[in-house]
C-alpha cells in the first residue's frame, strides 16, 4: 500500500527497492562518502521495528477547520516560537560587515588549479547569496492550506527521504526538491489525497536537474505502489513548474556547507554532523525562514560545538559571511528538534548507518547526557557552559582519536 497520507490515521510505508532498470550515476564530489573509515566511538545501532506499519495517534479534527499553524498544540510557547522565527528572519548578509578581519586567503592556494576558478568564487557566492532570498517559501504557508498540517509536510519529508535513499540519488536533489515543495505549497492550495502526488512530481523535476541519470517516471510510479498514473506525474510537473515560473535556481546549502568545510580544513567529522543537523531543515518547520547559506552556517557551528571544537575561527567568520552570534538562534531550533522523540525514523536511521559515521546515534547521545529529552533549551543561556565544558575536554579529545 502506497503512502497516501490518510487523516487520520497516517500511515508510513517501506518503501520497496526500484527495478533494477538502471545503474545508479557516478559523480565526483568533495563530500565524505562510503569511503570515510572513521565512526564514533559510540554504542552500536539497536534494531527498530520497520516502517512496514507505523501509525500515528489518531487526531481530533474540527469540522470546519481553523487556522492553524500546527495539527497539534505547539511543543513550547507560541511566543518562543515567533521569537525564533523573527530572529533568524533578521539574520541576513548584513551581518558580515563588522569586524571581519584576521582571516586568511585561502583561495590563493588555488590559483593554479582551473576547476577551482579561484579568481571568480568570490563573486559565485556574493550571487550565490542574492539568489537565495529569491528562491525563499512563504514560512507560514500552512496558514492558507485547508486539509494540510505542519505534521504532514514532516511526514511527507521522512517518505521522501526512504524514497530519497533507495535511489541513491545526490543530497542537491533532495534539498531541490523540498525548496520545490514548500514554493508551490506556498502558492497552491492542495489537498490532502493530492500531497503525496506533489511529493513525487518534486522528486522527479530535481533529480532531472542534478543528476547525470535520472530515475525514469516509472520508477517513481513503481515507489508509489502505483497510486498514479504516468499521464498524472507528468501533468503535475508542468503545473508545478508553471506554478513557480520555471526558477529551479535554489543554490544548495551544501555548496555553503563546502565552503565553509574548507575554512575547517574539511573536517570529515565535522562536516559529516554538519550535513546531518543541515538535513534537519527539510522536516523542521521552523527552520522555513533560515535561507541555506545560514543554515549552513549553523551547522556546521554546532558540529563543531558537539565535537568539542568551539571556536569560531577568523576564517570560518569570513567564508561563512556570518558571526557567531548570528548563528545560535537556527542552532537553538536544532537543538530543540533533536531533543524531542525520534519521530522521523527514515531520516534517522539513513544517518545512523556506518556511511554517515553514526551521526544520528553520536548527536542524540550528545544532547540526552546535557538536557532532558523533550526539554526546551535556550541557547543563548547555555553556550557559555557548553564552551567551558568542551574547552575542559579537548585535551582527552586529543589522546582519544
Amino acid at each position: 500500500m502506497a503512502v497516501d497520507l490518510p487523516h487520520p490515521p497516517v500511515p508510513i510505508v517501506l518503501v520497496p527497492a526500484p527495478p533494477a532498470t538502471r545503474k545508479a550515476a557516478a559523480r565526483s564530489s568533495t563530500t565524505t562518502t562510503t569511503t570515510t573509515t572513521a565512526v564514533f566511538r559510540r554504542p552500536s545501532i539497536q534494531k527498530k521495528p520497520s516502517l512496514r506499519a507505523k501509525e500515528e495517534p489518531a487526531e481530533e479534527e474540527p469540522e470546519l477547520k481553523r487556522r492553524r499553524t500546527s495539527s497539534e498544540a505547539p511543543d513550547e510557547p507560541l511566543e518562543t516560537l515567533d521569537r525564533e522565527s523573527n530572529d533568524i528572519a533578521a539574520v541576513d548578509a548584513g551581518l558580515a560587515a563588522d569586524n571581519d578581519e584576521g582571516w586568511d586567503d585561502l583561495d590563493r592556494e588555488d590559483d593554479d588549479d582551473p576547476l577551482m576558478v579561484s579568481e571568480y568564487v568570490v563573486e559565485i557566492f556574493n550571487y550565490l547569496k542574492e539568489v537565495e532570498l529569491k528562491t525563499m517559501p512563504n514560512p507560514n504557508y500552512i496558514e492558507n492550506q485547508k486539509e494540510l498540517a505542519w505534521k504532514m509536510r514532516g511526514i511527507l519529508m521522512d517518505w521522501l527521504i526512504q524514497v530519497h535513499t533507495r535511489f541513491r540519488l545526490l543530497p542537491e536533489t533532495l534539498f531541490l526538491c523540498v525548496n520545490i515543495i514548500d514554493r508551490f505549497l506556498s502558492a497552491r492550495v492542495v489537498s490532502l489525497a493530492k500531497l503525496q502526488l506533489v511529493g513525487v512530481t518534486c522528486m522527479f523535476i530535481a533529480a532531472k536537474v542534478e543528476e547525470t541519470v535520472s530515475p525514469t517516471v516509472s520508477n517513481f510510479i513503481y515507489c508509489a505502489d502505483s497510486s498514479y498514473t504516468e499521464a498524472e506525474i507528468l501533468q503535475a510537473e508542468k503545473y508545478v513548474l508553471k506554478t513557480i515560473d520555471w526558477n529551479l535556481s535554489f543554490p544548495s546549502p551544501l555548496n555553503f556547507l563546502r565552503r565553509i568545510s574548507k575554512a575547517d580544513e574539511f573536517n570529515p567529522q565535522v562536516r559529516t554532523i554538519g550535513k546531518y543537523l543541515l538535513e534537519i531543515s527539510c522536516l523542521e518547520w521552523r527552520l522555513l525562514p533560515a535561507p541555506p547559506s545560514l543554515m549552513a552556517a549553523a551547522s556546521m557551528w554546532l558540529a563543531k560545538l558537539i565535537l568539542d571544537q568551539p571556536e569560531w575561527t577568523p576564517n570560518l567568520r569570513h567564508y561563512s559571511s556570518y558571526p557567531e552570534h548570528a548563528l545560535i538562534p537556527t542552532a537553538n531550533i536544532m537543538i530543540n528538534y533533536l531533543l524531542k522523540p525520534v519521530s522521523h525514523e527514515s531520516f534517522f536511521k539513513k544517518y545512523a548507518s556506518k556511511r554517515f559515521m553514526k551521526a544520528s546515534l553520536f548527536v542524540r547521545e550528545w544532547v540526552l547526557d546535557r538536557w532532558e529529552e523533550r526539554a526546551q533549551v535556550d541557547l543563548m543561556e547555555e553556550v557559555p557552559r557548553l564552551k567551558a565544558a568542551a574547552l575542559a575536554r579537548q585535551p582527552i579529545a586529543a589522546q582519544e582519536y
